[in-house]
């Protein structure tokens, strides 16, 4: 087998494409228009394809809806019971049963047993303790007040 068709064929692609290398590219190592050239444009009064600008101002006014909208208590409260629920869910499921969430974690106490208060259970994930980790890096205080009201709704306390 001869190698010779397909060597000519390799260097004829490689001079046709560093001819389109330096065609794209341009030889004429051209940077833009001197500052001289740009000033001798302006004082001819080179024609411009932009739009005038108008010089009369145009006042608009807006007014802002004569109602506003409140989410009523109920929607706010399911919302953060939501919310509670799926922090519970990704942070302490693994470790804590609570029926509520379909938890059944044995490491931790049984939260539908201990039936933990708000305050115990935000100082609880806030600092740790008793072999629990300390979540207060983890979890916004947001989400920590969330998961509280979450935990000690659900568990009955």
């Amino acid at each position: 087998m001869t190698f010779a068709p397909i060597r000519s064929l390799l260097a004829v692609s490689a001079v046709v494409v560093t001819g389109a290398v330096l065609a794209a590219c341009g030889s004429s190592n051209d940077t833009g228009p001197t500052p001289a050239q740009i000033k001798e444009a302006a004082a001819v009064g080179a024609v411009s394809s932009a739009p005038a600008l108008s010089t009369t101002p145009v006042i608009t006014k807006t007014t802002a809806p004569a109602t506003t909208t409140t989410t009523p208590p109920a929607t706010t409260t399911q919302q953060a019971s939501a919310d509670g629920k799926a922090i519970f869910t990704s942070n302490c499921s693994s470790c804590h049963t609570l029926s509520a969430a379909g938890a059944s974690g044995q490491v931790g106490p049984n939260l539908d047993k201990l039936k933990p208060s708000a305050s115990t259970v935000s100082n609880q994930v806030t600092k740790g303790g008793g072999g629990m980790p300390a979540f207060s890096g983890q979890l916004s205080p947001a989400e920590i007040k969330a998961v509280a009201a979450y935990v000690a709704s659900s568990a009955g306390a």
